[in-house]
Formats: structure tokens, sequence, C-alpha cells
């Protein structure tokens, strides 16, 4: 087993980078696996990080920053609301099946459509499985956010935006309510922050 880099290492020192939207092609196709797990990689985990804060978000995949690789980070409450960061390459969510499945409906946003929320129906409780920075093998099971953002997180690997899940109606608002605050946003959002309403 490789010597794990601490979380506290990760988490610090990275350079933020303007967040990829929805509409741009690496947010909607399928990512490269991780192989190597790097100073390249752990650079491009620490920019993640940094960029998740600025944006006050509590997950990020890398498609979201441009790179087309499976790797997420997040930094996100369970249903207790205990604190859960981390970083998870190649990874693989699990949802309970039969009487064990309960969906929890909940509004639900995306940093690469930010400003707009919408409520959709997800299963509350995720088991993901892939690798940490260091190629070491984890398990992380969520419960409330943290599961909606286990699943949402892998989702972006997969090409799959929130906004597929929606209904038509639902993902119509979604627009409608991104359209009415894009100007607040500017292209190298989080770099730039949120500007004031006019």
């Amino acid at each position: 087993m490789t010597p794990q880099t601490p979380i506290d290492e990760l988490t610090t020192g990275g350079t933020v980078r303007p967040i990829t939207r929805w509409g741009t092609p690496v947010m909607h196709a399928q990512t490269k696996p991780v192989t190597e797990f790097d100073d390249e990689l752990r650079t491009l985990v620490r920019d993640m990080f940094a960029t998740m804060d600025a944006a006050s978000g509590v997950g990020l995949a890398a498609t979201q920053v441009g790179v087309d690789l499976a790797v997420f980070v997040y930094d996100c409450p369970d249903e207790d609301e205990v604190r859960h960061a981390g970083v998870i390459c190649n990874p693989e969510v699990t949802l309970p099946e039969g009487k064990d499945r309960k969906l929890e409906a909940a509004e639900e946003g995306c940093l690469s459509l930010p400003g707009a929320y919408q409520t959709l129906a997800r299963p509350d409780r995720a088991t993901c499985t892939g690798q940490d920075a260091d190629g070491n093998e984890v398990t992380v099971v969520g419960t409330g956010l943290l599961a909606r953002c286990l699943q949402h997180e892998t989702d972006h690997l997969n090409g799959i935006v929130f906004g597929d899940r929606l209904s038509a109606r639902s993902r119509k608002k979604l627009y409608a309510q991104h359209d009415d605050l894009a100007e607040r946003y500017l292209e190298d959002w989080p770099i730039s922050a949120k500007q004031p309403a006019s």
C-alpha cells in the first residue's frame, strides 16, 4: 500500500480555476480512468479543492475544471451533519435495491450551471468505491447530502449532468433560473467573485 497523502495537504495550496459550464463537450462525455497517481494528479486535486471552496460547493468533478479524468473531490456533511472530505479516482457508486431503496427528494444544484436549483429524487444512501490520490482502494458510504454528492459527482464523470435526470418541465425551469442569474457569474467564475445584483 502506498503511503496516503494527508487530506490537509490536498485541501490546501491549490490554485482556483474557472468552472466549466454545461454545454462544453468535456461535461457531456465519459472520462478517462486515472492510471497515474503522481504529482500532476495531486496538483489537479489541490486546484479542485481550491476551486470548490471558492465556489462554496460540496463536491467537484475534474470535468468541471475542464479535465477529462475520472476523479472528484468532496467536502460535504452527511445526514448527521458530520463533515467528510476526500478525493475519489475511478469511482463506482452502488445504490440500495428493493426494500432498502428509499428516495429522497431535495433541491439540487450544480456549480457548472450556477444559481439554478430544482428538486430531484435520489436514493438516500450511496456507497462509492475507487482509489485515493495515491492509488489506494477507498470506500465511502454516504447518507443525506453526502449520498447525493457521491451520486452527482460520479454522474459527472460518466458525462451525465443532473439536468439529464429531470423532467423536461423541471429542466426548462432550471435553465430559466440560470439565465436570470447568468450575468452575475463571469466566464472565469469563481476566480472572479459572483457579481452583485444589478
